[in-house]
């Protein structure tokens, strides 16, 4: 067999070639196993207390409960595939309920309910165990331009509080501050903030961070404003003894600035690079970018198709990077116009009907941000969270077969790569797919043992790593 490249002259270039390989990983390391929550709640800082979690969990379950009693009254309200066939008098749902409930699981998949019966029980444990997910401590759209000695005040306070969550253990698992721009106008007030909330925290708990605490960024249209906030940062965490690199950063695409700069290029691996490995997210703010875009208020939502144009560009900018993306909020809250015990049939019915109409908004605007693949939303009101779960696990559960199918082809295909010795090169595309099923369990849709169908041992799961998976059954053969 006869080469006419030389042995010397192909490794010379193929070196060269492997530096170019190495950077281009480096930069897209692809998407990160970590957990991501479905959600960031957003309160006033002036609000905020260490129960405030368990508070809206509470509060989100009396919500389900008082307008969707039961999963067909939800399907209904939702106006899901093959509601019409469900049920309508109340003893008939009973029966109906009753009898799933006595059914294994296996059985039960097989009846036309079992999707949305599992999936109301799955919010209803959800919101009694872990409601919230994410918390940001909002001292900007959420708390207002206030006096200084107010803001002040406000910053120590929040931070008393949630050091006494975080004994009591009541803080969700993802938690942070939102802090005011570093425009030319609110930048000093930002930082002195920053410095209050963060100085009295870790005095409060003697040096001890939150888990997985973030400080966000918002409106962020420059590199050196993400610069800026790194070298912050460096202080802090010198001044208080944290070990360096300890606090994380968010940004915010919320202007049109941030998708396209003055040269007509997108800034956001800019911005991503001057943060210097401490940006962990992008969130998109709806009303401030549809805003930008010279949307007058009765159209600024989430289905606007400007939305979708600045999701597909940050999509673009930042895919395979590793940074979380996370979508807007919806601004229709689920809020009943009537209050009090003795309202008449007729106010009952009108709450019931405006309270499922906002459901359904909440619920579409959900879903079409996790079919464009943004699996992380704001939430701004208890009331919201339902609809959250309700489109987080219809999502996931919908999707659960196929997913299944595809995860355990691919893992079957790998296992014949690695008992033929031959070069499977095809990691990312492995943690792409095992990635949904991570996020599935991450937020209780699904358990790690219905991920074992697709050939992973509960071990390999546990890993959250395709890469390590092929690497250690490399190793044993």
């Amino acid at each position: 067999m006869q080469l006419a490249i030389a042995e010397n002259e192909k490794e010379q270039l193929l070196r060269e070639l492997q530096k170019a390989n190495l950077r281009f990983q480096q930069i897209y390391p692809g998407d990160k196993p970590d957990r991501q929550p479905v959600h960031t709640v957003y309160g006033g800082a002036n609000l905020f207390k260490a129960d405030t979690c368990t508070r809206m969990g509470e509060i989100a379950l009396k919500h389900l409960q008082t307008y969707a009693p039961d999963f067909v009254t939800l399907a209904k309200a939702l106006q899901l595939e093959g509601y019409q066939q469900l049920p309508h008098k109340t003893a008939d749902i009973a029966l109906l309920q009753q009898r799933l409930e006595q059914l294994s699981e296996k059985d039960r998949k097989q009846e036309p309910a079992w999707l949305y019966y599992t999936v109301y029980n799955k919010i209803v444990r959800k919101l009694s165990t872990e409601a919230v997910e994410d918390f940001r401590i909002d001292f900007e759209d959420g708390f207002g331009n206030r006096p200084d000695a107010e803001e002040d005040a406000t910053a120590v306070t929040a931070a008393k509080e949630l050091a006494l969550g975080m004994q009591q253990k009541t803080i969700s698992p993802f938690i942070g501050i939102r802090i005011k721009p570093f425009t030319e106008d609110l930048k000093y007030r930002s930082v002195r903030t920053l410095d209050l909330f963060l100085t009295t925290l870790l005095q409060e708990t003697k040096g001890v961070l939150p888990a997985n605490f973030v400080v966000m960024l918002p409106k962020v249209t420059i590199p050196e404003q993400a610069t800026t906030l790194v070298r912050l940062f460096e202080i802090l965490e010198k001044a208080h003894g944290l070990p360096a690199g300890a606090l994380k950063m968010e940004t915010m695409v919320e202007a049109t600035q941030i998708i396209m700069d003055d040269e007509g290029r997108n800034p956001l691996m800019r911005i991503i690079r001057a943060s210097e490995g401490r940006c962990i997210a992008a969130h998109f703010g709806t009303y401030d970018y549809t805003a930008s875009c010279g949307i007058t208020a009765k159209y600024q939502t989430m289905a606007h198709p400007v939305c979708d144009f600045a999701h597909h560009m940050t999509k673009v900018a930042l895919g395979g990077t590793g940074i979380f993306l996370s979508d807007g909020a919806t601004n229709v809250i689920p809020v009943a116009p009537y209050k009090g015990e003795q309202l008449s049939l007729a106010q009952l019915q009108e709450n019931a009907e405006s309270v499922h109409h906002a459901w359904r908004t909440g619920y579409g605007h959900s879903q079409h941000s996790l079919i464009n693949g943004f699996y992380q939303g704001w939430d701004l009101n208890p009331a919201q969270l339902p609809m959250r779960y309700a489109a987080t696990y219809l999502f996931f559960l919908s999707n659960y077969e196929d997913a299944l199918f595809r995860l355990k082809t691919f893992v079957e295909r790998a296992a014949i790569s690695t008992l033929t010795k031959d070069i499977f090169d095809d990691a990312a595309t492995g943690q792409g797919l095992l990635n949904f099923f991570l996020k599935a369990i991450n937020c209780g849709a699904i358990t790690e043992e219905e991920v074992l169908a697709t050939g992973l041992t509960l071990e390999e799961v546990r890993s959250r790593s395709f890469y390590r998976i092929l690497e250690g059954r490399r190793k044993q053969h």
